[in-house]
């Protein structure tokens, strides 16, 4: 009689088990990066009444064992880490991993691994969890290069960081230029551009082209700035030199970089510094052409830039986080390291939506975002909860019918254990 009582006071312990983690399991449906568990049970030790009988032959039949449980145990639980819905925030410190892997989180020394991406700045620019665990992956060097195959570290990113300026080095002409006859009056035909110095300070450049006097297919270039300080708008001259055309084809018969140099004091450049000015190869469809029409020649780009301020910032799918700053400049400003487990089942939740790892999850293979088998990640948005509340419902249903029967054995056991006292 006994054993009917603990076999349903075992199945009581079980099925509160199986509430306590379907409660939980409801109360963070909208836990950002929650992953759904469940628990297993298993059947306890059996008491053997009577053992098997072999068969006799031509005598009697073999018997089976005759055995009575004891009752039930919690024997595991496990994860879930089917992908949850995606959701955009719109929050450049939102990330969502879609596919296998954990963001790395340190705090006081111990590492932690989540798939909760709702991230956050702390007040000295540092990528940190909700906990203000520092979120790991690697910075750049000091030339801006982003290593992934050494050690990872906290990531920062400050607030108004200033972009350093960059000289401009290569000036690249396109567009056309009318056909030049050499009867006439030479045309003149100028671009503009702005030009930077090792400060970040502008220098106006102006590239005239002028037909060559009775030489066709043929053009003169001279490139000038204004002489800093000067009241009479001087010029001072930094090239110049000739291109020639096709007449039956239309390209450039040269492309030969003509060197810019001689820049005027007043701009921050040595006296030895030279610029290119660049024409892209005939025939290739950024090429400099003289077709008859109305010229387009213009300047279609330059390599250098003033300094700037951080503007805004974006997380990629492979964890580079690229900076935008106020000058129309892009610096990637680190990388989101993702960690991988050979069994994650084996990592143990510690709360706030943190795994460490166990003997059993194996360590943590770590990488770049979408190689290795790690998922990709997505800026700007978030994970949500995977748990599905109508299956948690109909498991809480179940659950409950499991506790209510196994008090049903308690009171029947109760019951009976009643009579045969009263036969005393």
């Amino acid at each position: 009689m006994t054993r009917s009582l603990s076999a349903a006071i075992s199945g009581i312990d079980a099925a509160q088990a199986m509430l306590d983690n379907i409660g939980n399991n409801i109360a963070n449906v909208n836990t950002t990066g929650y992953q759904d568990t469940t628990v297993q049970f298993s059947d306890l030790l059996y008491q053997q009444v009577s053992s098997a009988g072999a068969p006799q032959t031509g005598s009697t039949g073999g018997v089976n064992p005759i055995f009575v449980g004891t009752g039930v145990r919690v024997s595991g639980s496990s994860v879930s880490f089917t992908q949850g819905t995606n959701v955009q925030t719109g929050s450049p410190t939102d990330v969502a991993i879609q596919g296998n892997g954990f963001l790395i989180a340190d705090q006081n020394g111990q590492t932690f691994y989540t798939r909760a991406g709702n991230l956050k700045l702390d007040a000295n620019g540092q990528l940190v969890t909700q906990t203000g665990a520092l979120v790991q992956g690697w910075s750049p060097n000091a030339s801006g290069t982003i290593s992934t195959t050494g050690p990872t570290g906290p990531l920062s990113i400050p607030q108004g960081q200033a972009a350093n300026p960059q000289a401009t080095a290569n000036i690249t002409m396109g567009g056309n230029l009318p056909v030049w006859n050499g009867v006439g009056t030479p045309p003149s035909i100028t671009a503009t551009t702005t030009a930077y110095d090792s400060l970040g300070n502008q220098i106006p450049i102006t590239i005239t082209y002028t037909g060559t006097a009775n030489t066709a297919d043929s053009w003169g270039v001279q490139v000038t700035t204004p002489t800093p300080g000067s009241t009479t708008g001087a010029t001072t001259t930094l090239g110049s030199g000739t291109i020639t055309f096709d007449p039956t084809t239309g390209q450039m018969t040269s492309t030969t970089s003509m060197t810019l140099n001689g820049f005027p004091s007043g701009y921050s450049l040595p006296s030895s510094y030279k610029m290119n000015l660049d024409y892209p190869a005939a025939g290739t469809p950024a090429a400099v052409t003289q077709f008859s029409g109305s010229s387009t020649i213009a300047v279609s780009s330059q390599d250098g830039y003033s300094s700037g301020s951080l503007q805004n910032f974006t997380i990629g799918s492979d964890g580079t986080i690229s900076g935008t700053y106020s000058n129309g400049r892009t610096q990637s400003l680190g990388q989101i390291a993702l960690a991988i487990f050979s069994n994650p089942q084996g990592l143990t939740k510690v709360g706030n939506l943190d795994y460490q790892t166990t003997l059993n999850s194996g360590t943590p293979q770590i990488g770049m975002a979408g190689t290795g088998g790690r998922g990709q990640l997505l800026g700007g948005s978030l994970e949500s909860s995977n748990v599905d509340l109508g299956t948690e419902l109909t498991n809480l249903i179940v659950a409950q019918n499991a506790y209510q029967a196994d008090t049903k054995v308690v009171s029947t056991s109760s019951t009976v254990l009643q009579a045969l006292v009263q036969m005393a």
